[in-house]
């Protein structure tokens, strides 16, 4: 048996982790708004990567916390002076990620979470690959997604439409993602992303002071 005081040992070594890009993609009315905000509430370690848009705001919508509505002159300014990680034009709005803010809580060890589409995680994987996690999520069937999309009541029956026309484009991009999830569940769903997120923190190539740590163990701290 151990008899000797805590005190008599070092202060454990820590480890060092660099933060993760958890990016989450899905056709319009899939629920990957829902499971966002469900793992945000979970994990005090995830941030929210919170986007441009030169679209209207709604009701329900916060400004700076759901995005930052901007004018079109002042997009076309920030994509100019590269300040965008990633940009694209959904029906007819642009919506963008600002660099400065997420290259800044990934250097501090926080995980970054992004509700983008599939044009947008492809440029966010060209430009931080070594970061990104993507994870696609899909219905569990188009008459399911058709009906989220209408008990939503945000969007006139033609806006619908084109959106159920859209989300055949946008599902054929599955096979660019790390992981895929079916939405039968969000709660489900929820515990399969986090489930992701925990494991892909532990990679070895995040831990960057990993070799300093072990160094230190074989030297007896």
């Amino acid at each position: 048996m151990m008899t000797s005081s805590d005190s008599d040992y070092g202060s454990p070594l820590k480890i060092c982790r660099r933060g993760l890009m958890l990016v989450l993609s899905s056709p319009s009315g899939t629920g990957k708004t829902t499971i966002s905000r469900a793992l945000l509430d979970r994990d005090k370690g995830l941030v929210m990567s919170v986007s441009v848009t030169t679209r209207d705001k709604r009701r329900e919508e916060t400004a700076g916390v759901d995005y930052h509505f901007i004018e079109k002159s002042e997009f076309n300014l920030m994509v100019n002076r590269e300040e965008l990680l990633e940009y694209a034009k959904v029906f007819g709005n642009y919506y963008g990620t600002p660099r400065a803010p997420v290259e800044e809580e990934l250097a501090k060890g926080h995980d970054v979470l992004f509700d983008v589409d599939w044009q947008g995680a492809q440029q966010l994987e060209q430009s931080s690959r070594d970061d990104f996690v993507g994870i696609f999520i899909l219905p569990p069937s188009t008459a399911e997604l058709e009906r989220r999309l209408h008990d939503r009541a945000q969007d006139s029956d033609v806006v619908v439409s084109r959106r159920m026309a859209q989300a055949a484009d946008e599902m054929s991009h599955w096979s660019d993602y790390d992981y895929i999830i079916i939405n039968n569940d969000a709660e489900d769903s929820v515990t399969k992303v986090q489930a992701i997120l925990d494991v892909e923190r532990l990679r070895r190539k995040r831990q960057t002071s990993l070799a300093e740590f072990v160094k230190g163990l074989r030297e007896g701290q």
